[in-house]
């Protein structure tokens, strides 16, 4: 019976504590299952390939080209020659070439794409960070929200009891003459208010259940418990560490790289190259034959077009990064009073959070004083229960203090990233 009873102790344990999540928890489940966090993979994927194409750029590059041609005259000699009869070359002409080069160095177009690639890749990264950032804002709000409609359940439970006990009690007044049955009809009357109150809770409650259900991707019911976050250390010298501030320096890298790679426009570029072809005429211009022909050479190309827009160039791309500056300045601004607004908002619900226990002390006094002169006949059960109701709406302020302190706390860890 012993082992059976631990067994099942065991059972009951362990179901409890797998009901159960915390903050961090939803998180991660949510981020893991949010569709977005699938591009992670599909932004490597997609710049790997772009840089193994980039890298194919050394590879030897082959080239096949034919020509045919027919034109209105042809070289001949102005003069004849004994024992020579040559008519001149002909006017319709034939080749197909084939042709390899090798790059030697292309003035480092190739270093500065890669650069480039690999920069651009990073920079969609941080901008889905910071789209992925803004989900967990969404999963604190449905937790909260979860936790507040818990508290108020709680505290909807005790009302009723205490209107129960209250029902009880003015039925057997009733007996006695001191109470009426319009005294327990309004009793009834506070009950289904409390009852109804009940079912709209319940309902936005489980709205916000089946919302972060289709975040986390796994059933989250009533029976699953949410674990109340621990108060976290404030802290007045918070700094930021907003996925945004290494997106803002993602974007200042790239155009970085994108300012390095100008100079590769005008520089010098070599490479070697080897042609095989069969046409008519070959190599030998006074023979009009078929012949097959080869040549192999090295190139040399220099072009100084792009200096005449380098200037403009680097003051675009000057203003974009004054751009990205600015960005990143209003940024800062917005957060900071952002976190001003909190601390403001902190600061007033500890102070209010102070006179809670004593102002539900008080009510409690009052709310026991009224049911004991409604036993004496001195006070009507209306005014009872007005002061019954003021009892639990301030116990109702002291559970939303704390639960509105906890979320501003963790917006405040939001908006920092601390």
């Amino acid at each position: 019976m012993k082992r059976n009873l631990l067994l099942i102790l065991c059972i009951c344990m362990g179901i409890h504590s797998y009901a159960q999540l915390t903050l961090e928890e939803c998180q991660q489940k949510a981020q893991a299952n949010y569709p977005l966090s699938l591009q992670y993979q599909l932004i490597e994927r997609s710049t790997s390939y772009t840089l193994a194409n980039a890298a194919k750029g050394n590879l030897p590059q082959i080239s096949l080209h034919g020509k045919v041609s027919y034109q209105s005259d042809a070289t001949t000699l102005p003069f004849t020659l004994p024992n020579l009869d040559f008519q001149g070359m002909s006017k319709d002409q034939y080749q197909i070439i084939m042709e390899v080069s090798q790059n030697i160095w292309d003035g480092g177009q190739i270093h500065s794409q890669k650069a480039q690639v690999q920069a651009q890749g990073e920079e969609a990264e941080r901008q889905l960070d910071v789209n992925m950032y803004a989900l967990r804002e969404r999963i604190n709000q449905l937790f909260f929200g979860i936790l507040l409609f818990n508290e108020q359940l709680d505290q909807n439970a005790l009302l009723q009891e205490e209107l129960q006990r209250n029902l009880v009690n003015i039925k057997a007044y009733c007996t006695y003459g001191i109470a009426n049955e319009a005294d327990v009809d309004a009793v009834r009357v506070e009950i289904l208010n409390t009852r109804q109150q009940r079912i709209q809770i319940e309902s936005s409650r489980n709205a916000y259940l089946r919302m972060l259900s289709l975040f986390m991707g796994e059933e989250v019911n009533t029976n699953t418990l949410l674990q109340k976050p621990d108060f976290p250390l404030s802290d007045t010298s918070l700094s930021i560490n907003r996925p945004e501030l290494a997106l803002y320096s993602a974007q200042e890298q790239t155009l970085h790289i994108k300012e390095q790679s100008l100079k590769t426009g005008y520089m010098p570029r070599f490479s070697l190259f080897a042609q095989g072809a069969y046409g008519n005429p070959g190599l030998n211009m006074l023979k009009d034959s078929f012949e097959p022909y080869f040549i192999v050479g090295a190139k040399v190309s220099w072009r100084f077009g792009s200096l005449y827009t380098l200037k403009n160039d680097r003051k675009k791309l000057h203003t974009e990064r004054l751009q990205v500056q600015n960005n990143r300045d209003v940024f800062l601004l917005n957060t900071r009073i952002a976190l001003t607004e909190q601390e403001q908002a902190i600061h007033s619900l500890r102070k209010q959070m102070e006179e809670d226990d004593e102002m539900i002390r008080l009510r409690i006094n009052i709310r026991k004083a009224a049911e004991a002169k409604v036993a004496n006949g001195t006070l009507t059960v209306t005014e009872m229960l007005r002061e019954l109701t003021h009892e639990s709406l301030a116990k109702q302020n002291k559970a939303l203090h704390e639960i509105q302190l906890l979320m501003k706390l963790y917006q405040q860890k939001h908006i920092t990233n601390e």
